[in-house]
């Protein structure tokens, strides 16, 4: 498999579906096969601009099977943060996601990488980011860091995304910072004027209300 990836992606054969991509990487996660993914690492290298983006997609699908398969990659994916190419921006930090679930203290020492490509980088990689923040948050070591991140989010962060990270982060907030999240959430509340985005907001707020 090794000699041939570059073969086994959907470049390759002419598709523009991601159906060969997603099998190659449930092939590799099912297998447990460092050595391939160390041969997706190098296709990002590569100058073909759909190689690299057949390559990323592989490589956070088998993170999201596999995340054990790709931490020790994380400083590749820390480096792409900084394309050009949005596809391998968003990808990188979706694989950053995924090794947050296992590798927490690893995420966490390049948080301030992370952060900045977040607020300059596409939506996707906002919403990874987040998602990233909420994992670090429940993190005890890491939680009151991750909280201030997420309430710079909830301030920061397009309309459009608020009632989604809203809903994300409600599940694990804890006692202690209720208030402050709350608060956070009715500051912006007047500014959506989508009924149906409103709704969600308010939904939330209304959990957090049983919660105190």
């Amino acid at each position: 498999m090794v000699n041939n990836i570059q073969d086994r992606l959907a470049s390759a054969s002419g598709r523009n579906d991601e159906a060969l991509n997603l099998a190659l990487a449930a092939e590799i996660a099912g297998m447990g096969n460092g050595e391939a993914v160390v041969a997706l690492i190098a296709c990002l290298q590569n100058k073909k601009a759909t190689l690299q983006s057949d390559a990323i997609k592989v490589l956070y699908e088998i993170g999201n099977l596999r995340p054990d398969l790709i931490a020790g990659h994380t400083p590749d994916f820390v480096a792409l943060l900084d394309s050009k190419l949005n596809r391998l921006q968003w990808g990188a930090m979706s694989a950053l996601n995924s090794i947050a679930a296992v590798q927490p203290r690893l995420i966490m020492s390049y948080i301030e990488r992370l952060t900045l490509a977040a607020g300059s980088g596409s939506v996707i990689t906002r919403d990874n980011f987040v998602a990233i923040a909420v994992k670090l948050y429940v993190t005890p070591e890491y939680a009151e860091q991750a909280f201030s991140l997420l309430v710079h989010q909830l301030l920061d962060c397009p309309l459009n995304q608020l009632p989604m990270y809203a809903e994300q982060i409600q599940p694990s907030i804890a006692p202690q910072h209720i208030v402050l999240f709350a608060e956070t959430l009715y500051l912006r509340l007047k500014d959506i004027d989508k009924e149906s985005k409103r709704k969600r907001l308010e939904k939330v707020l209304q959990r957090l209300q049983g919660k105190r």
